[in-house]
């Protein structure tokens, strides 16, 4: 189905908003894709923030323009379905990865982050990518080590020092009540 230029100028406004907000872009051959593949493939990227979109290619370069992504314009060829990642960097290649092994009709062409293109074979590092709660949790780690490192540093001199004994219990008086 052929669109019309107002169509044409909706999808280069949607794509164009998505990529300015996108974190990473994957673009990747679905040529012999099943439908019921591709319905799966929407369903999950919607749980996990990336946006999939089918788009003819010239529509996506006028969408990309003045974007990080506008680098890979020019590798922008054949039927391609792009994924945008729009809540974390690595969404997106985790998405592809997981559907490529299941279809070998999936193939990632490039990947695009941080303005810098690089091959297909980056899904693998995109994905690798900590989600954002297994990063904050890998922060959390690294900023309570030091704190952790001291106490133990302290406890060694208070043990080493016989000072990590129970000191002895002393008793208080009573309070006298006011007669």
């Amino acid at each position: 189905m052929a669109l019309n230029l107002t169509q044409k100028k909706d999808v280069v406004a949607e794509v164009a908003e998505v990529a300015a907000k996108a974190h990473s872009l994957i673009a990747a051959e679905y040529a012999g894709t099943t439908v019921t593949q591709m319905t799966a493939m929407r369903k999950k990227a919607r749980e996990t923030g990336v946006f999939l979109k089918v788009v003819k290619n010239t529509l996506a370069a006028r969408a990309v323009d003045g974007t990080e992504f506008e680098v890979a314009k020019n590798d922008l060829v054949g039927p391609l379905l792009y994924a945008f990642s729009t809540e974390e960097p690595g969404a997106a290649g985790r998405l592809i990865k997981e559907f490529a092994k299941g279809n070998d009709k999936l193939q990632p062409k490039l990947v695009v982050v941080g303005g810098q293109q690089y091959p297909a074979s980056h899904v693998e590092v995109l994905a690798s990518l900590p989600t954002l709660e297994q990063a904050l949790g890998m922060l959390a780690r690294v900023l309570a080590e030091p704190a952790t490192m001291f106490a133990r540093a302290v406890k060694a001199v208070a043990d080493q020092q016989g000072g990590g004994d129970a000191a002895p219990a002393v008793e208080a008086e009573p309070i006298a009540e006011p007669a």
